[in-house]
């Protein structure tokens, strides 16, 4: 009800008139002073990387130029450029100005089609429909974890494993679990120990295949019994695929959505490895759904989130059929050749090592190698090791404990040749100075 005097009572909000026009006023709005504070949101996101890696005493050693192999950017050193077609399409999509605009916040329809087209086979067939184009597949899974998850329901995530996955959960309030990898068995998942975690809030599971930080590829067997715990428990999954085919000759890797007859999959995937691009940001995602389970809801609320930020880069989007046609089988060949190359250099070299246990992976662009810390008693973990070899070797290798895995390092083996041969060099002299045949022993002390 509006009074004589323009103002409308109830619900302790009045509209005062001011020129003939009506404005909501609240009572008690204004503050005594400024107090600015960050979100909860904000407060609760870290990055576990950057909380080690920030917080590490990194100072080469002045002779010795530096090598990072910390760094899972395969552009960084200019050995690893991308094919002339990836850039020739890109040059189109600009040269038609055609994509300018915005596009719809789920992509391109003719651009979701050649994604769809691309990723379908008998077993998971794919339209347009089941893809969400995004920035980069970091995106996409951001929005795969929003979408399946509330705060207060828990994930099933790897370890180690890619630090986004947690760095996104607890800013959302939603709990991480961390289950097993085997570094003696070729980083396969412990089974028993991730299905011992499951609970009536367990709303999703996150499978990385191949793997950051392992370079791991799991067999088609175990993906399949990955598969049956999902089942048993009716657990969605994640398939964080975005190294996708980067495995190396004589391996194979399927996608969990092309063994899966029961259980959902959000696969997410992008341009950034295989077509060494990152930072072209340009992801999906693909729904595969199974018995209708996901079914409308589930894709309508990944086109709502998709709506926050008005989807991928337009630019992109326009270049993206023909960079998925028309790049060589030759690319991809040489890509997994040089990264084979170096991981088998690496290997090799630190397999002589004492004190050090390198695992060889098996696709990817990463090398996982234990570090015996007995053996080491100069350092107190694998960020001190890691810290002091930066210092002594001007050597930056990740400590794993930035992955949730203590007493493991990961080096990145996308470097020119002969620089991984002289890291692998600096790795040696580093420990045969700091190595010590028993920890306990007085000739160890210094």
């Amino acid at each position: 009800m509006i009074s004589g005097n323009g103002v409308v009572h109830g619900n302790s909000i009045h509209h005062v008139s001011v020129n003939g026009s009506l404005y909501p006023s609240k009572t008690k709005s204004r503050r005594q002073r400024w107090e600015v504070k960050p979100s909860e949101m904000a407060n609760n996101t870290l990055n576990p990387i950057r909380a080690i890696v920030d917080g590490m005493k990194l100072t080469p050693n002045p002779d010795k130029p530096m090598i990072a192999l910390s760094i899972g950017d395969p552009t960084v050193f200019g050995n690893m450029p991308t094919d002339i077609a990836v850039l020739q399409a890109m040059k189109d999509a600009i040269d038609c100005q055609k994509y300018n605009g915005y596009a719809p916040s789920v992509g391109y329809l003719k651009s979701r089609q050649a994604v769809a087209n691309f990723y379908t086979c008998p077993e998971a067939p794919l339209e347009a429909e089941d893809v969400i184009l995004t920035s980069g597949c970091s995106q996409a899974i951001d929005l795969a974890i929003s979408v399946l998850c509330n705060p207060g329901d828990n994930i099933l995530v790897p370890c180690p494993g890619f630090s986004l996955y947690k760095t996104l959960a607890v800013s959302m309030g939603i709990e991480v679990k961390l289950y097993n990898l085997l570094p003696e068995k070729s980083w396969e998942v412990d089974l028993k120990h991730l299905e011992s975690l499951i609970d009536e809030r367990t709303s999703c599971l996150i499978v990385t295949n191949p793997s950051n930080p392992c370079g791991s590829v799991f067999s088609e067997e175990h993906l399949q019994k990955i598969l049956k715990v999902a089942s048993r428990h009716c657990i969605p999954i994640l398939a964080d695929e975005i190294y996708s085919n980067m495995v190396f000759p004589g391996c194979s890797c399927p996608s969990m959505a092309s063994l899966s007859s029961d259980v959902p999959i959000l696969s997410c995937g992008g341009l950034a490895k295989r077509w060494l691009v990152p930072g072209w940001r340009m992801g999906w995602i693909l729904i595969h759904d199974r018995n209708d389970i996901f079914g409308s809801k589930i894709r309508q609320g990944l086109v709502k989130l998709s709506q926050r930020i008005l989807g991928a880069c337009s630019i992109i989007q326009g270049a993206l059929e023909s960079i998925l046609n028309n790049t060589p089988q030759s690319f991809y060949n040489n890509t997994i050749h040089f990264l084979k190359t170096n991981s088998e250099i690496c290997f090799s070299e630190l397999c002589t090592v004492p004190g050090l246990n390198p695992i060889m992976p098996s696709g990817a662009m990463y090398l996982m190698v234990g570090i015996d810390m007995d053996r080491f008693p100069d350092f107190k973990s694998d960020v001190d090791f890691t810290e002091r070899l930066v210092t002594e070797q001007s050597v930056f290798c990740l400590p794993a404990s930035a992955f949730e895995y203590p007493n493991f390092f990961r080096i990145v083996v996308t470097v020119p040749e002969e620089m991984m041969v002289e890291a692998c060099g600096r790795i040696k002299e580093f420990c045969e100075r700091h190595y010590c045949s028993g920890s306990h022993d007085k000739d160890c002390e210094q």
